[in-house]
C-alpha cells in the first residue's frame, strides 16, 4: 500500500510539471505567434507609397514623459489629425534621397499632467515640415520639423502661462499596407511661452507617436 502511495504521488507530481511547463508556454505562444502574422499581413499586401502632388491623411495618438532641461515629474498624452501635402518628387544624394512634404495639425485632445494639476488643452500645429525617405520595401522613414501653438486650462509649467508654443523634433516609419499606413515614431517635443511670463522655464518631453492613416494618390 505505501508503495502503491509513492506511486500514485510520484505520478501525480509529474502531472503537475508537466501541466506547469504547458501553462508557461501557452502564454508564450501568443508572442512568438504576432511577430510572424505580422510579418505574413505586411508581405500580402501590396503597398501605397507617398507620390508628388498626393496627399496625406493621419489620425494619431502619442505619450511621453518629461526629460532633463526644463520642469520634471510631467507627463503628456494628446490625440490629432493630420492632412498633408507631398510638394516634391525624389531629391538628394544616397540615403538622404527623399520626398518633402508638407503638414498640418490639429489636435483637439491634450492631457499634460503636473504635480501641481492636471491640464487639459488643445493644440494646432501649422508648420510641420517633413522628408520621406526612399522606400525600402514596405518601409518609408521620415524625419519631421515641427512647430506650434498649444492652448490650456491651467499654466503649463504652473506659474508661467496657459499660451504656450510647441516646436518638436521627430524620427520615425510609415509600414505600408494595401489600403491603409501605419507610423511609427519618437518625437523630442518642447513646451514654452516664448517669454510670455516671466517665468519660462518650459518643459522638454520624449513621446512615442502612433499613427493610422492613408496617402491618397495625385489625381
Amino acid at each position: 500500500m505505501a508503495n502503491t502511495a509513492r506511486e500514485l504521488d510520484a505520478r501525480a507530481g509529474a502531472a503537475r510539471e508537466m501541466k506547469a511547463r504547458f501553462g508557461q508556454r501557452s502564454r508564450l505562444l501568443p508572442w512568438a505567434v504576432l511577430p510572424a502574422l505580422l510579418v505574413y499581413a505586411l508581405g500580402a499586401c501590396a503597398q501605397t507609397a507617398p507620390e508628388q502632388g498626393g496627399n496625406e491623411i493621419q489620425v494619431w495618438t502619442a505619450g511621453g514623459h518629461s526629460v532633463p532641461g526644463g520642469r520634471t515629474h510631467t507627463s503628456i498624452w494628446n490625440a490629432g489629425l493630420r492632412y498633408g501635402w507631398i510638394l516634391l518628387d525624389s531629391h538628394g544624394p544616397g540615403f538622404l534621397r527623399g520626398k518633402f512634404e508638407y503638414a498640418i495639425d490639429a489636435v483637439p485632445v491634450y492631457l499634460i499632467f503636473q504635480p501641481a494639476n492636471t491640464a487639459y488643452g488643445v493644440g494646432v500645429n501649422p508648420l510641420n515640415l517633413k522628408w520621406n525617405f526612399e522606400r525600402h520595401g514596405r518601409i518609408v522613414p521620415y524625419a519631421e520639423l515641427s512647430g506650434g501653438l498649444l492652448f490650456t486650462t491651467h499654466d503649463v509649467p504652473p506659474y508661467t502661462s496657459s499660451v504656450n508654443f510647441t516646436p518638436s523634433a521627430a524620427f520615425g516609419a510609415h509600414f505600408l499596407g494595401e489600403k491603409f499606413v501605419w507610423s511609427l515614431e519618437g518625437r523630442y517635443l518642447h513646451i514654452s511661452d516664448a517669454g510670455l511670463s516671466r517665468l519660462n522655464p518650459g518643459v522638454n518631453t520624449f513621446e512615442v507617436r502612433i499613427g493610422f492613416g492613408k496617402f491618397i494618390k495625385p489625381r
